[in-house]
């Protein structure tokens, strides 16, 4: 697998690319209105179904004035500790040179425990959360288009049969719009998401205004009597009242787009006041009814909020919602991918950028497509947004306990946080985070295995390459030949021939088995040979000036590094245009391109378990190829093949 990748052990320093976190005044305040239409969309929708679903759920409350005080408490109390506090204030803080999300935070931590004994420990839990958030970016598809769609039976109870395959047919023109990019759509968002927040907010002020005893779910004591009163009954809601708060991990993910001030100012100022006033006044009306009224409204309070000529637009509206939020999370699942691939734990996948401005607008075929079909799945085998409820949650609640603990390495490693008061902190997060993650173990039997078993099974596949990969690399550095003694023998043995010759190597030291081959079988050398290696490093961006690192090995034979950093795009030939310091400018068309494919044979001392030997070299073979991944020329490529036991 001399791919020409490789991530780098060094410790260079790069300068940080001002990524929307230094912008002022007007540009801030766009920035906050962009972030109200991409980030906030999958936590903005959660109010369709979250307070619903801690009353008709699978551990159904009564409804009485108690229990819903009790509940709406929860939701007030848990969206100040969960999102404001612990991911807005300060995991915001913990971004890797303003990038967020949980292989952002790994990348920053694997420089800080590189030579702890624990450190793989920090990696592996990165990693778990990213395996979760794959089933989480197929269940949040199916609940929130699915729970939009649902409205219509409010309006008439008769189109009831239509839901499904309407959901099904937005999902599926969802999917089928990922490869034309958002760049196109993408100024629809923010106004449809600014309306669809002003109208939530309206409806439950007016309910508020209504029925004002609502405002005692402020004062925490009412969630603590519902404990009190329900003891574990109270402790199974929590798996409900958690939906209030999925997409929390999206915004620290997303954060590397918009900037932190923006998104907290986006977050404080407008979405958390607008969704606060919706659950509040959910509860509200259900207090202001009477019990039949009660629970006929509980089935769909979302809806039933507005008045009956104007529940047709809000289905509209919350389904246009709802068709962002889930764009939101699907691209969320291109740029995690984009970013375990050049952190080394997915092998190579076709990439197609679909926008020439925006980098971070990726489009991934195999991504979607999977998402797809296992959304659609869903919708088909669960039917309701409320069986969905079911399963959705385990896996959101496992990634917020695994941040939980991330970060709990990051205040004592990196920010030397003192410990009287990091320890309250982390404390009070341990034991919301995993009070959640506890009680959604409850809906393990009724659907909560499908996330942990797509959690599972992408767990599997990341760590699988990633130990195969680290053992290939290993057998090659262990048989390389040291490249001094290559120039000084190959350089009197072969015959020169005009042009340049790159023969990509995956390690930047010995010779690449390409190199070898070449000269084995043709007997030939290029006038210009150039070793080259790319390399990764654990932060988001390198800057240009940094890309290049160049060493002249002498007769005509140059060591060649590029630096990029996980976030970027990895396009070899546009980074050799800006190159001068190996002898003269690269022309592609007197350039040819020298790469090494390796076919896996069985090891009678495998290092890996014989499946897990198979599952990898099953990855290896379907892997896109480096040309297709580096961006190189069709026809200025050569593959030379070579066979390896690991």
């Amino acid at each position: 697998m001399s791919d020409g990748s490789a991530s780098s052990n060094s410790k260079r320093n790069y300068a940080v690319q001002p990524h929307g976190s230094r912008q002022e005044g007007s540009a801030i305040v766009k920035l906050a209105a962009g972030a109200v239409g991409i980030v906030f969309g999958d936590i903005g929708t959660s109010p369709l179904y979250a307070f619903r679903e801690t009353f008709v759920g699978h551990h159904p409350l009564e409804l009485d004035k108690l229990h819903v005080l009790g509940v709406v408490s929860l939701i007030f109390w848990s969206m100040t500790l969960v999102v404001s506090i612990q991911y807005v204030t300060i995991l915001m803080r913990a971004d890797n040179k303003g990038q967020g999300g949980s292989l952002a935070l790994v990348a920053q931590l694997m420089a800080a425990l590189r030579r702890s004994k624990y450190g793989w420990l920090a990696i592996l839990l990165g990693v778990l959360s990213t395996s979760l958030f794959y089933g989480d970016s197929m269940i949040t598809p199916a609940i929130s288009v699915l729970s939009a769609v649902e409205g219509l039976t409010v309006v008439e109870a008769g189109l009831q049969p239509l839901v499904i395959p309407i959901a099904v047919g937005l999902l599926v023109f969802l999917f089928m719009l990922q490869s034309r990019g958002t760049a196109k759509i993408g100024a629809l968002f923010a106004p449809v998401m600014f309306v669809y927040f002003v109208v939530i907010s309206t409806l439950g002020l007016i309910q508020i205004a209504q029925t004002p005893e609502i405002l005692y779910a402020l004062n925490p004591w009412y969630a603590v009597q519902f404990f009190i009163t329900d003891g574990f009954k109270a402790f199974l809601a929590l798996g409900s009242v958690v939906l209030a708060v999925t997409g929390s991990a999206a915004l620290f993910a997303d954060m590397g787009h918009f900037g932190r001030k923006p998104m907290r100012i986006a977050w404080f100022g407008f979405v958390m006041p607008a969704l606060l006033c919706n659950y509040f006044g959910q509860g509200a009306m259900i207090i202001g009814l009477d019990a039949e009224g009660a629970r006929a409204a509980i089935q769909n309070p979302f809806f039933l909020m507005a008045p009956e000529m104007l529940r047709l637009p809000l289905v509209i509206l919350a389904t246009m919602a709802t068709f962002i939020a889930s764009q939101a999370v699907i691209s969320g699942a291109f740029s995690v991918t984009h970013q375990a691939i050049q952190l080394g734990f997915i092998p190579r996948l076709t990439i197609k950028h679909t926008s020439a401005s925006e980098a971070g607008q990726i489009y991934i075929p195999f991504v979607n497509w999977t998402i797809m079909i296992a959304v659609i799945i869903l919708v088909l085998t669960f039917q309701s947004s409320s069986n969905l409820a079911s399963a959705y949650g385990i896996a959101v609640t496992g990634a917020m306990l695994i941040d939980t603990c991330l970060l709990a390495v990051l205040v004592f490693t990196l920010w030397k946080w003192k410990w009287w008061y990091a320890v309250p902190i982390l404390a009070i997060f341990f034991l919301v985070d995993g009070a959640y993650f506890a009680a959604n173990l409850s809906k393990v039997p009724d659907g909560g295995w499908f996330p942990l078993m797509v959690g599972g099974f992408a767990f599997l596949l990341l760590t699988t390459w990633a130990k195969g990969r680290k053992i290939m690399r290993e057998h090659m550095a262990e048989s390389a030949m040291p490249i001094e003694i290559f120039t000084k023998s190959a350089a009197n043995s072969a015959t020169r021939v005009p042009g340049t010759a790159i023969f990509m190597a995956s390690a930047s030291i010995g010779v690449p088995s390409a190199l070898l081959h070449n000269i084995k079988h043709n007997k030939v050398i290029h006038e210009r040979v150039v070793i080259l290696t790319v390399n990764i490093e654990d932060v988001p961006y390198v800057e240009p000036e940094d890309r290049v690192e160049v060493t002249d090995l002498g007769d005509g034979f140059y060591r060649l590094i590029l630096h990029f950093g996980f976030m970027q795009e990895t396009s070899v030939p546009a980074a050799l245009k800006k190159v001068k310091e190996c002898g003269m400018e690269f022309d592609m068309m007197k350039t040819s391109f020298f790469l090494s494919r390796q076919t896996l044979l069985p090891s009678e001392k495998p290092e890996m378990m014989v499946w897990r030997e198979k599952v990898f070299a099953w990855m290896l073979r379907n892997a896109a190829t480096a040309m297709e991944f580096f961006k190189l020329p069709s026809n200025r490529v050569v593959e030379l093949g070579s066979q390896m036991e690991i």
